[in-house]
């Protein structure tokens, strides 16, 4: 997930949006909204002065007859959440440009697709960067630190009964591999240099610019490593990259983070290192079947699990609604985009 030269403070806020003025629908670009019925788009408000939006979710008209008879000029397409946008949707959109979406992971698009056609994808990983660099980070203190179990021990009435908490590791001298440089990644890079850690990466090419060594596979990173924090997109090449010949040269010591996507590990094999104290524990916001986790994971004190919220604070949303506003602007006045996902 790369970010373009687009200057971040062009980004409008979205009062100031609002005060431009209205203008009739005739006047206006025409964007196709794609979302599930039960999600609703609350920046509406910010896009309608401006865009002439259309929603199939509000139509009675089943969804294929609806981007039948009324998308075939659409240009740019809003995908909000994790709302689908298969090969068949995007043979509906002969006109399609640009597909904004407002989530980081873009596993829930046709990415394949969207790169024969030449259509251009923005996520929102640039908004929600620090948010979820600052949870990766707290992942990895929480485990290494035990800080989740220790908070368990004392409200159990234990201090009193089994005497002081068993000791847990620091982080200064620790190495970290990311997994996934972009802009999420470089954010824990950066946090977690502070803390006094080494870090190097794989990424899906060398970064001339970065500082830190560069592995180009995951299992010399793991061998290398005393944690892994995973940052990457899931695709078909990153489905399980995180396999069992990774964890076994990660070590018994060794650490995973994960605020990435639940399919970026072999989640069945992962479990079993854990149980079999092949390796020395976990921080997942994110599973493969979710919101399903595999409850063997629930007793474990080296594994911290959190639902999904790395990215979740008030702020992020509103970086990613001003996010989305402005790169619709940027697009149809032929502008530089922000947090252009680079398809491969």
């Amino acid at each position: 997930m790369e970010r373009n030269n687009a200057n971040p403070q062009d980004l409008p806020m979205a009062v100031e949006a609002n005060q431009e003025g209205l203008q009739s629908n005739e006047d206006l670009h025409l964007v196709l909204v794609l979302r599930l019925p039960s999600f609703n788009l609350p920046l509406n408000d910010i896009l309608r002065p401006h865009f002439h939006l259309l929603d199939p979710a509000d139509s009675p008209e089943p969804a294929y007859s609806f981007l039948s008879n009324h998308a075939q000029s659409v240009r740019a397409l809003i995908c909000v959440g994790y709302t689908p946008v298969t090969a068949e949707t995007l043979n509906l959109l002969p006109s399609l440009e640009l597909i904004v979406a407002s989530s980081a992971g873009v596993d829930h698009i046709d990415i394949q697709e969207c790169r024969r056609r030449g259509i251009i994808m923005t996520n929102a990983s640039t908004a929600f960067a620090e948010d979820a660099a600052d949870y990766a980070v707290a992942l990895l203190i929480n485990v290494w630190r035990r800080i989740s179990a220790a908070d368990r021990f004392l409200r159990a009435g234990l201090w009193p009964v089994k005497g002081d908490y068993p000791l847990a590791s620091k982080l200064r001298g620790k190495r970290v591999g990311i997994v996934g440089l972009g802009s999420i990644g470089f954010k824990v890079s950066k946090r977690l240099e502070a803390f006094g850690c080494s870090i190097a990466y794989n990424s899906r090419m060398e970064k001339p610019s970065v500082p830190f060594p560069y592995y180009a596979n995951v299992l010399d990173l793991a061998a290398h490593s005393d944690a892994l924090v995973l940052c990457c997109s899931l695709t078909e090449q990153t489905r399980h990259i995180i396999n069992k010949d990774v964890m076994t040269a990660l070590g018994k010591k060794g650490v995973i983070i994960n605020v990435g996507r639940g399919g970026l590990i072999d989640e069945k094999e992962l479990v079993q290192f854990l149980l079999r104290g092949d390796i020395g524990g976990a921080g997942l916001d994110v599973f493969e079947n979710e919101p399903d986790v595999p409850r063997e994971l629930f007793e474990l004190d080296n594994v911290v699990l959190s639902p999904h919220r790395a990215i979740s604070t008030p702020e992020s949303f509103e970086a990613v609604y001003q996010l989305i506003f402005t790169n619709l602007k940027a697009f149809f006045s032929n502008k530089p985009l922000q947090s252009v996902y680079q398809i491969e």
